[in-house]
């Protein structure tokens, strides 16, 4: 009865319209009102407005809104045009050179905003009516362009992978500055695949290539030089110990502003405050997702879901390189199906304990393998945040959009499945900066038995998933069982 008033609720509010934020506000307070304690209402709630105010305290937050505002300023500052100007200038003369130039472009860019939907709106604008006037097919232009925007995931300072550092805590936490140094390998990786595929298509392009120009390089050169110096400020100062990836994000915020405003002069001083409502508007609704997201994760943290989890993988007797591609396709679909930093804040921290624990996977590894599959959740139809800024800024049809970005979608899927199962795409940054610390060899022999941290009650029916009413009273049972064996005061 209570699941069916839940799932009434949350189809109910989306059939509204209402925004996500909403969605799982409510979803969060009537799991806590239906599933916990007899004496939980809407006014002892307050444990929602507690974990919104703790989220204050963590600084790696912190950075979040900075990065956001510094990519706004730069989209607004022509940043995009200069960089992707002398990509084009560098490798315009290779078959399938400007699209090419594309990827190289939202690298670069990706590096100094650290968002996916920033660089795809900054980059595309510039590079999608560039590549079908050179005779690139639509469609391809279209995929080509999304994807690589995605990369945005990957490229440190990438706002997906502080979201997962915040979401893991214990055992699964990692340093958001080690999860920056592995997701460069993987992104190249990605990139690379995507470029060979620019360069397959290009070779059917007449005239796609333009004859090389050692002045037009200059000139572009010297156009972006100030805005390549944001990349090297921000990612020099994080590994070289200058300052945290917390304290980045303003570097990279005041960078911004004095490039734009003052070397390049494409922004006012009064266009800034503009900027910067813009920016908070959007900052404001992730701030929502994030603190009722963390809500919903104290609720499975009560119903003690990772415990839960961690007796469905025993009972199912699954090996890890089970257990991975299992977990993959589920963040695949979840991905397809609701906002990807949702999917982060919700998920990561019930499955990489379960990763890290139970099969000894390396929490770095997990980690990156979880933000890809985040990107694949941004160009992953129907719940795609990508789709939807892509069919707006390049005024395409949605189910057009979606179509287009299959064959670069399947080459990004592919490319998960080879960084899952070889963990030194991964963690070669880290050996080679560790002297080697960490092991780099998949477990392929089965499970890593690692002592689960609390006993978990069996399940009567291993082969049937437990319903949500049968969770509590299983989780209800656990605790009445510690208090029975506690000693009297």
């Amino acid at each position: 009865m209570n699941g069916m008033i839940l799932l009434g609720a949350i189809i109910a509010l989306a059939l509204l319209g209402s925004r996500l934020f909403v969605v799982v506000g409510v979803a969060t307070a009537l799991c806590f009102i239906l599933y916990v304690g007899e004496g939980e209402t809407l006014q002892t709630l307050d444990r929602m407005v507690v974990k919104m105010e703790s989220l204050t305290t963590k600084n790696v937050f912190l950075s979040i809104p900075f990065f956001i505002a510094a990519g706004a300023i730069m989209t607004k500052g022509g940043i995009a045009r200069r960089l992707t100007d002398l990509a084009s200038a560098l490798v315009g003369w290779m078959p399938g050179g400007l699209a090419v130039a594309s990827i190289i472009a939202c690298i670069i860019f990706a590096a100094i905003s650290g968002s996916s939907p920033v660089t795809l709106v900054a980059v595309g604008a510039v590079m999608f009516p560039a590549l079908v006037k050179a005779g690139y097919p639509t469609n391809f232009s279209i995929g080509l362009i999304t994807s690589a925007g995605s990369l945005g995931c990957m490229i440190p300072p990438a706002i997906a992978m502080l979201i997962y550092a915040i979401s893991v805590q214990g055992s699964a936490a990692v340093d958001p500055a080690d999860l920056f140094f592995a997701g460069l390998v993987p992104a190249l990786f990605i990139s690379g695949l995507l470029a060979i595929y620019a360069i397959w298509t290009g070779l059917s392009v007449p005239g796609s290539r333009q004859p090389f120009s050692a002045a037009e390089a200059w000139r572009a050169l010297k156009g972006a030089a100030w805005a390549l110096t944001l990349p090297v400020i921000v990612l020099g100062g994080i590994y070289g110990g200058v300052f945290t990836p917390t304290e980045a994000g303003a570097v990279a915020f005041a960078a911004a502003v004095a490039i734009a405003t003052f070397v390049h002069r494409d922004v006012t001083p009064r266009q800034l405050p503009a900027i910067l409502v813009e920016a908070a508007t959007l900052m404001g609704s992730l701030i929502l997702i994030v603190v009722l997201a963390f809500g919903l994760n104290d609720f499975l943290a009560e119903i003690d879901a990772p415990g839960l989890i961690r007796g469905w993988v025993q009972s199912a007797d699954l090996n890890a390189w089970q257990f991975m591609l299992l977990t993959n396709v589920v963040l695949i679909v979840l991905g397809a199906l609701m906002d990807s930093i949702s999917a982060t804040l919700v998920f990561a921290p019930i499955l990489a304990p379960v990763a890290i624990n139970h099969y000894g996977i390396d929490p770095i590894h997990f980690g990156i393998v979880f933000v890809v599959n985040m990107e694949i959740g941004y160009l992953a139809p129907p719940v795609a945040t990508n789709l939807f800024v892509a069919a707006a800024i390049f005024r395409q049809p949605f189910v057009q959009v979606a179509k287009a970005i299959m064959p670069t979608l399947a080459i990004i899927c592919l490319a998960l499945v080879i960084l899952i199962y070889v963990p030194a795409f991964s963690l070669l940054p880290l050996n080679l900066r560790d002297d080697g610390e960490r092991p780099m060899e998949f477990p392929w022999a089965g499970r890593v038995e690692v002592e689960a941290p609390e006993e978990v009650a069996p399940v009567a029916d291993p082969g049937r998933p437990l319903t949500l009413e049968e969770m509590m009273k299983q989780a209800k049972e656990n605790v009445e069982k510690e208090e029975a064996t506690e000693p009297a005061p």
